[in-house]
């Protein structure tokens, strides 16, 4: 709104003492303030409401008036309340500033003021942004991508002081305006929605996160590419994006509402964009997988690996390394938020697809394209994922025929080792200096907060990472022991569930698919007999014997470990022999003893 709109509503009683050629200033907002020095607090086109308080004599109304106008302030409005008539020397230094003054009725309060311009300016700037998010939307959506959705984002900042961030379903941002926000809240964030979605409460939910409040908006497509609206929200909760904006809606109009409604539907068309270019990705994938489960001739297999490669990786100019990464999501036959049904009614597939493609993105990469590298296909119930890596320059000590293959399931060459997890945190991620592989445990590390939120307590996600190969002949097997992986994965307890090719030349392999009972009997069988008598006696017996079999059986270094004389461990360790009946110079006792602590 401009100033000289002040002078024609009668009831603020306002009147003009200097500026008259200043009225066409834009007010963007109010302050009240008896400060000296108010700049910390003003932005730049505020009416500024004072009572004079702070003035104690006529020397202090030129440094008051001098730092407004250089705070671009719109004008100043003075209150007759307190000292009747303006002093002349603030009207003096308004006018050698050019900031217009007004002189306040007394009897009107400065609320009503404030509550005046509020509202004007908030209604225009909604009717303002209204008009230019119609114009968008036309243009969006029956034309070519404009600036995608941080044109929007930057609208709400300009012009309704709003901050926003369009986040994935695990919180990585695809867009935002301003500065980004940190990963780990956009995490929470992204599990707040997931949470109250699963509920099935409607949008905005409202989140309170280290004391800022945050409302989260759904984005929903409903552009061209639109799918029907889903028969249960497990089908799609892993997969929208959200808006999550730095404000408190819940006191919101109507009319406001409806306005961030319809900025995520502008956002819902860039949605769209980005699957529709997710295709090619896609087929590429279905493509080299419908090939490998047929058997096809591995020349086949590498002619379309050819074609995948520069389109996954553009401008490589070298071979890549291949990684195949298996992905299920199981639901519960319990269904909280519509109509109940049985597993069999969710096509686990399509769900694991889209999840799958964002768990495989670095989550400290943003924007709506950073998966370009990444292509999934779906079989059932399964997505499989296809992720080229670059080839890793051979090591110095090999020889010049290359490295060796390994005997394992991929019959391709041995993957670089395993770093710790939390190393690589995804497809886009830096790699090491030379394992760029992908890694279980880390794949989950960052996004296993909001997908837990996600899952609630009906859903299960299971993920099998195979080692690198470099060639078409090793993809069948890469894809087994990603499968095979992903069940030693599911087999442990737990909402998300990773494993890697690493573990399955381990015993670890094999533990979890022992049935419980048999767990049970053969622990207790073993242990029970110590574990009673460490209660009755306080031998530590249990302990005695971790020792031991982490020392190898030897003597010295386990009673050193302990702080005991080595006589006082060969005591426990009969005991322990003679309360169980076992050997433990012979390797199948040690290694009985060792499963069962494994296990209990």
């Amino acid at each position: 709104m401009r100033l000289r709109a002040l002078l024609e509503t009668d009831a603020l009683g306002l009147r003009l003492l200097g500026g008259d050629d200043e009225l066409d200033r834009t007010v963007r907002g109010v302050m009240t303030t008896d400060l000296r020095d108010p700049s910390r607090y003003l932005s730049g086109g505020e009416l500024v409401l004072t009572g004079l308080a702070w003035r104690r004599d006529a020397s202090d109304s030129e440094p008051f008036v001098r730092i407004l106008a250089g705070a671009g302030v719109a004008g100043l409005a003075a209150g007759e309340a307190e000292l009747g008539d303006i002093p002349a020397d603030l009207v003096e230094a308004c006018s050698q500033h050019r900031l217009p003054l007004f002189a306040v009725h007394e009897t009107v309060a400065f609320a009503t003021i404030t509550e005046h311009v509020v509202r004007q300016v908030s209604g225009e700037r909604a009717g303002d942004l209204a008009a230019v998010v119609d114009r968008h939307r036309r243009l969006m959506t029956s034309g070519p991508a404009g600036g995608g959705p941080e044109v929007v984002l930057d609208l709400l900042t300009s012009d309704l002081d709003l901050r926003a961030w369009v986040l994935s379903p695990t919180g990585r941002q695809i867009a935002g305006a301003g500065a980004p926000l940190p990963g780990p809240l956009g995490a929470t964030l992204a599990g707040h929605h997931l949470a109250a979605t699963r509920t099935g409460r409607r949008g905005p939910h409202r989140a309170a996160v280290a004391g800022t409040t945050y409302s989260l908006f759904p984005i929903r497509n409903t552009g061209r590419g639109a799918v029907p609206a889903a028969r249960d929200v497990r089908e799609s909760v892993l997969s929208d994006w959200l808006l999550a904006v730095e404000a408190d809606a819940s006191d919101w109009p109507a009319a406001r509402l409806d306005l961030l409604q319809g900025v995520t539907q502008l956002i819902a068309v860039e949605r769209d964009r980005r699957d529709a270019a997710r295709t090619v990705r896609r087929r590429l994938a279905q493509e080299v997988l419908e090939l490998v489960q047929a058997g096809a001739a591995p020349a086949e297999i590498a002619a379309r690996l050819r074609v995948a490669a520069p389109v996954l990786l553009p401008g490589l100019g070298v071979a890549p390394q291949w990684q195949v990464v298996v992905a299920r999501v199981d639901w519960t036959a319990t269904n909280l938020s519509g109509p109940a049904g049985v597993p069999g009614d969710i096509a686990g597939g399509p769900v694991a697809q889209a999840l799958l493609e964002e768990i495989l993105v670095d989550p400290a990469v943003s924007g709506p394209d950073s998966a370009d590298r990444i292509a999934v296909a779906h079989t059932g119930e399964e997505a499989i994922a296809l992720v080229p890596l670059p080839a890793v320059p051979a090591p110095l000590h090999e020889t010049v025929g290359g490295p060796t293959d390994t005997a394992g399931t991929t019959g391709a060459p041995a993957a670089p080792a395993a770093p710790e997890a939390g190393e690589a945190a995804g497809a886009g991620a830096a790699p090491a200096a030379q394992d760029p592989a992908l890694h279980a445990d880390a794949l989950l590390a960052a996004v296993r907060e909001p997908l837990s939120a996600g899952l609630a307590d009906d859903g299960r996600l299971t993920l099998g990472v195979s080692a690198a190969v470099h060639s078409a002949e090793g993809l069948r097997g890469a894809l087994e022991e990603a499968r095979h992986a992903r069940r030693v994965a599911a087999a442990r307890p737990g909402r998300v569930c990773a494993a890697g090719h690493h573990e399955l030349a381990s015993h670890v392999l094999l533990l979890p698919f022992v049935p419980d009972d048999v767990r049970r009997a053969f622990t207790a069988r073993l242990l029970d007999p110590l574990r009673d008598y460490d209660r009755r006696h306080r031998a530590e017996l249990i302990e005695t014997l971790e020792a031991f079999l982490d020392c190898d059986g030897s003597w010295t270094r386990c009673a050193a470990r302990l702080h005991l004389h080595v006589n006082t461990l060969r005591y426990r360790v009969g005991r322990i022999e003679q309360l169980t009946g076992r050997d433990l110079s012979r390797l199948e006792d040690k290694l009985d003893f060792f499963l069962a602590l494994r296990m209990s």
